[in-house]
């Protein structure tokens, strides 16, 4: 399913207001009904990697299907980015009678086990982030090395004359993460390659320590925060200062862009250094606008959460016809530049009530 953003901001704006049957855990409650306080109501649950401006996207648009489908959704975004967390809180969701559960997988290739245990009790799903070796009915998403293309050719037209760049992101260990980072990298290189060649080819990643060269730039390293806007501020800043000579910077989670913007405000740099970010932050959309920052690539997350509960509750009334052959459901990202970032945050803004 192909979700333009014209429809998304219509039905994000119709529906912001509403919240019955939805509840949220380690984030502000969007209200108090949820599984363990209603009987013979189909209930499920909508599990993010962490706490985040993005996640609150796609809360309203669970919210909207809770209103929409009759269904109890409880939205749990855990305080701390770790499996660990993660799993605990599905687990005590499981003890609630949740009957179905959509979940960005934190460690996909280490949760497989945990995943399909999982899988065993409820209809399971995966959205944002991807676990194709575990019995998942489908995943809800976009194609994140189509993504990181998109991000990587934001900044070879931003420094097209080569030079040092520095890749900054979460983690590692999601398979979101491990796509964009390689598109972004085959586009600085010159590889013309597809999501379809690593799928096939699972060893072809480029490793993640070390320089990368080629078609005139140096990927000089990828820096990790696992999920802590804090350290990637402090990593950021340390960056400049261990590779004076960097060129651009690729910040590939929502807090990454922003962290990159303060650390070079604070070295004096802006300007001089070229960013390419992911995803919708205000910091990051204000930049682009006064030319200090070469561009973003959006998702759709109100559509991640709306698709999430809307195909819960199909298979939960039996009609499995809603998973499609390919157990993917399709939500293409955007790149957002000095060209359209206006018409986009008047949108945004909207749907934010500001």
């Amino acid at each position: 399913m192909n979700c333009r953003s014209a429809s998304f901001l219509l039905l994000f704006s119709m529906l912001i207001g509403l919240t019955a049957g939805c509840q949220v855990e380690d984030a502000p409650p969007a209200s108090t009904a949820g599984p363990e306080e209603t009987s013979g109501r189909r209930s499920v649950a909508f599990v993010t990697n962490q706490i985040a401006d993005f996640w609150k996207i796609a809360e309203a648009g669970c919210v909207a299907a809770a209103k929409e489908f009759d269904i109890d959704v409880t939205v749990i975004m855990p305080s701390e980015a770790t499996s660990v967390v993660q799993k605990q809180k599905v687990d005590d969701l499981l003890t609630t009678g949740v009957q179905g559960i959509a979940i960005s997988p934190l460690d996909a290739e280490n949760q497989i086990q945990w995943l399909n245990e999982v899988a065993e009790k409820v209809p399971m799903i995966t959205h944002d982030s991807d676990a194709p070796g575990s019995d998942r009915l489908l995943y809800i998403g976009m194609d994140n090395y189509a993504g990181g293309r998109q991000c990587g050719e934001i900044l070879r037209k931003a420094v097209p004359d080569g030079g040092q760049i520095l890749l900054t992101i979460g983690r590692l260990e999601q398979n979101n993460s491990k796509y964009r980072r390689q598109g972004v990298i085959d586009v600085l290189l010159g590889r013309d390659r597809t999501i379809e060649y690593y799928q096939s080819q699972p060893d072809a990643f480029d490793p993640e320590e070390g320089e990368l060269e080629g078609n005139g730039y140096t990927i000089v390293a990828t820096i990790t925060d696992q999920g802590k806007p804090e350290v990637a501020l402090q990593k950021a800043e340390d960056a400049l200062v261990t590779w004076p000579e960097l060129k651009g910077i690729a910040g590939l989670f929502e807090y990454n862009p922003p962290a990159i913007y303060q650390a070079l405000k604070k070295a004096g740099k802006i300007g001089k250094v070229a960013i390419a970010g992911f995803d919708e932050n205000d910091v990051t959309l204000q930049a682009i606008k006064d030319g200090e920052c070469a561009g973003t690539v959006v998702q759709n997350p109100y559509q991640y959460g709306y698709e999430s509960v809307r195909v819960l509750n199909e298979i939960l009334s039996g009609n499995e016809s809603v998973i499609p052959e390919s157990k993917y459901v399709d939500i293409p990202p955007r790149s957002i530049t000095a060209e359209n970032v206006d018409t986009f945050w008047e949108e945004l803004k909207r749907l934010k009530g500001q």
